[in-house]
């Protein structure tokens, strides 16, 4: 195994370069003009994206994220650059040898094109391509190939390619997830249900073959076995719906109204769709969930963070590359 020339690209989403309205609305032009985030004929959704969208989203969406903004910058980015820094020296003291390790985002900077160069020139030919997408969506991890397709096209040489689809299932992402409910657990207490929060597609993504519906809820199914919870003591649900069209359901902020009416009043929430804190984790479910279940009459709400750079998570990640590396 020549590691000399393998690199691994780290991928996520991306995040607006400031908590301003114009930064924000640059990034959501990029990420919404995506037809793998909505599929909607140009000539239908480009009046309604550019008319619309673009001119009232953007400020509210600057006031959520200046809300969780951080002094170093966007929660996201900051933790993907320790994860980025920690992946790096797990995979040197695993394989004896240092491994490059780029960051890209599928938008926004640093882009997927800037990962792919800093690893060219550190001398990779080969890439393992890690998309911090723990369950396969066409419109997350598939919005990641067309992104690496794009940039191959301009190239007369391609490296040498893998990519990680998912590890929706993988026994250290499962334990890694159980452990850190566990571990909030043991020095928060327990309340009376837990919420595994994903975040949702249109349903009709899964009618036509999106498999992320299923790879969530074996997620959520293998976490609960883990914990040892019986059916009633969890449930997954589905987040940050957008438009009209239907999602995947149930919608987590239906859910978070309902349960006190069912005496429900203290429950503690995951996102284990997010590799890292973000405006959807933190905003949407740390601060605006957490209201609206109180609202709703909720007594105890307990925000579990993502598992971000913590050390069981980036020795997943170092399992995962390890294990595409060793085909080479």
């Amino acid at each position: 195994m020549d590691n000399s020339t393998t690199g691994v690209l780290l991928v996520n989403l991306g995040t607006p370069d400031a908590p301003t309205t114009s930064a924000v609305r640059a990034f959501l032009k990029q990420f919404l003009s995506d037809p793998r985030v909505v599929d909607l004929p140009r000539w239908q959704w480009w009046p309604i994206l550019n008319g619309i969208v673009l001119t009232f989203r953007p400020a509210r969406v600057a006031r959520a994220y200046q809300k969780v903004w951080q002094e170093q910058g966007s929660p996201l980015m900051v933790i993907s650059l320790e994860q980025q820094r920690a992946l790096a020296a797990r995979l040197a003291q695993d394989l004896g040898t240092e491994v490059p390790v780029a960051l890209g985002m599928t938008y926004g900077t640093p882009s997927l094109e800037q990962g792919l160069e800093s690893l060219k020139a550190q001398g990779c030919d080969k890439v393992v391509v890690l998309p911090l997408f723990p369950q396969f969506s066409c419109s997350t991890t598939g919005a990641v190939f067309d992104g690496l397709a794009a940039e191959f096209a301009k190239l007369r040489t391609i490296p040498h390619t893998r990519l990680i689809r998912d590890y929706h299932d993988h026994p250290a992402y499962i334990g890694a997830l159980a452990g850190s409910i566990q571990k909030h657990w043991n020095h928060n207490g327990r309340g009376q249900k837990l919420l595994l929060s994903f975040h949702g597609v249109p349903k009709r993504y899964v009618d036509e073959g999106d498999i992320y519906q299923r790879q969530c809820l074996r997620t959520a199914e293998l976490v609960a076995e883990h914990l040892g919870l019986s059916q009633g003591q969890w449930m997954a649900c589905f987040q940050s719906r957008f438009g009209k069209e239907e999602w995947l359901t149930p919608y987590t902020d239906e859910t978070l109204e309902a349960l006190p009416k069912q005496g429900v009043t203290a429950i503690d929430i995951v996102t284990p769709a997010f590799s890292v804190d973000c405006l959807e984790t933190l905003e949407e479910i740390a601060i605006e969930g957490k209201q609206a279940f109180m609202a709703a009459g909720g007594k105890q709400y307990q925000f579990i963070p993502c598992l971000n750079a913590e050390p069981d998570h980036i020795q997943m990640m170092s399992e995962l590359v390890q294990a595409e590396m060793r085909n080479w």
